[in-house]
């Protein structure tokens, strides 16, 4: 039989009728299509893929079994190995990691493997709640600070060896990042909710609105009983432009702007916390971030989207399909392009300092690529003479987060990097003793299976130490 040189494409809703709302895009594959895919995998002896997968996910494995019709043994391979299976197979970059190893991918495109663990994982999902046994206590108990992917990995992975785990979450719902920060349309949260829950039947105790440095200190939580801390609370502080402007009415961080619409249900007629929605919108960043903030101003019913980016769309770093699925509801690209200043009127005394006043427009400048940098992207550089004015209402900034410092600010002692990120060993321990870290508060804004791998790893050294293995 000829093998399928081509992946199978990706059945979504058609862009006219998904912009209008938050319904999923992406809808799924059906058996038919699954059975397919399946059949191009071809099963490596020496399984490159699993390398590139940061929580090594028996890839083959599992696909294996999805050949056999055997769905229920294509998710015990990969519960094996990741805690959330259904949001991996939607939100990670496959074609960076497993998918750039695979092997088929050296002549023809690679097996869709994320479409696959999602197929299996939403497969899981519409059969009758499974029995979830919690593990015979052991005896310990471990704290983790927050519950976006790398604390619920780590909570996941040590409640099922018998460890009393309690995860302490800042918000009125747990999910971290996957619920604030992704948008419905390609998260929806019903799948981090079955994922959570799954986690909580297996003996995983959740506590919501405590914020670690202020409800409760580190200190505190060994006091309490807890013998190692996991420090999972992600980069929730948005980074800015320090450019004139920044603090008139309409512009948002991309943090604000998507836990507003995500978790705050601002999209609701009557929102408790509101955003503008309508209008002309510019979005400056070029990541998922900006992708997702984008769409979402879309679907909120705005006239006209940009997405400003001072790079050209091959340094683009957002996911290539994520970026065909902008273009095709159609928001603007204006690329090369740098903000210079947000422009805007005051209608209270003094109509010449707008500092209080409303967004009307964003003057930017066109750029060039020059030199690599530090990270070996081309520097874009000005080009004089180049300035141009868009008119805008509403501006959402998009250009990356660091770690929030209130932990580190409220833990003698703690030792963090100089864009404040936490210091660690290579097991994810910090240079207190019993607490450890991973995850976007050691790396910065990342992506979660990366932050996955983290808790992984972790939960693993947290484990030794205690059951001194």
């Amino acid at each position: 039989m000829a093998i399928n040189t081509k992946k199978n494409p990706m059945p979504t809703q058609a862009p006219e009728v998904r912009k209008h709302n938050f319904e999923e895009v992406a809808t799924g594959y059906t058996v038919e299509i699954a059975l397919a895919e399946a059949q191009r995998c071809l099963n490596c002896k020496n399984k490159p893929c699993v390398s590139g997968c940061p929580v090594n996910i028996d890839i083959p494995g599992f696909i294996g079994k999805i050949k056999n019709n055997d769905f229920a043994g294509a998710i015990q391979i990969i519960s094996q190995s990741s805690a959330l299976p259904a949001v991996c197979g939607r939100v990670c970059p496959q074609e960076t990691q497993c998918e750039a190893k695979c092997t088929m991918g050296v002549k023809f495109e690679p097996v869709a493997i994320g479409r696959l663990e999602r197929f299996v994982a939403d497969w899981q999902l519409a059969q009758p709640a499974r029995t979830v046994t919690a593990a015979t206590p052991n005896g310990h108990k471990v704290a983790i600070i927050g519950s976006g992917p790398s604390g619920l990995t780590c909570a996941g992975d040590l409640a099922r060896k018998g460890y009393a785990v309690t995860v302490y979450e800042a918000l009125h719902k747990a999910g971290g990042v996957l619920v604030y920060g992704i948008p419905e349309f390609r998260l929806p949260k019903r799948i981090v909710a079955q994922e959570i829950e799954t986690l909580r039947r297996s003996g995983v105790q959740f506590e919501t609105n405590v914020i670690i440095g202020k409800t409760l200190s580190i200190d505190e939580l060994f006091e309490m009983g807890y013998e190692a801390v996991y420090i999972g609370s992600g980069a929730g502080l948005p980074m800015f432009l320090n450019i004139p402007g920044e603090s008139l009415k309409g512009v948002y961080s991309a943090n604000e702007f998507l836990t507003r619409a995500n978790l705050m249900q601002a999209y609701l007629e009557h929102p408790v916390t509101p955003i503008m929605k309508g209008g002309k919108v510019a979005v400056v960043g070029g990541g998922n971030v900006a992708m997702d903030a984008a769409r979402t101003a879309l679907r909120l019913g705005a006239e006209k989207v940009d997405i400003v980016y001072r790079r050209s769309m091959e340094e683009l770093p957002a996911r290539h399909e994520e970026v065909e699925h902008v273009i095709e509801e159609g928001i603007n690209f204006h690329l090369l392009s740098s903000p210079m200043e947000i422009l805007g009127y005051c209608d209270e005394t003094d109509a010449r300092n707008p500092k209080n006043g409303f967004v009307t427009g964003m003057r930017c400048q066109q750029m060039e690529l020059g030199e690599p940098d530090a990270n070996g992207r081309r520097r874009p550089v000005p080009i004089p003479g180049s300035e141009y004015t868009l008119e805008i209402d509403t501006v959402i900034i998009a250009v990356g987060t660091s770690p929030n410092p209130l932990i580190k600010n409220t833990t003698a002692g703690l030792q963090v990097n100089p864009k404040g990120g936490i210091i660690v060993d290579e097991a994810g321990l910090t240079n207190r003793a019993g607490v450890y870290a991973g995850g976007d508060a050691v790396t910065g804004s990342a992506t979660v299976i990366t932050a996955m791998g983290a808790g992984k790893r972790a939960a693993k050294a947290i484990d030794a130490k205690l059951m001194k293995r």
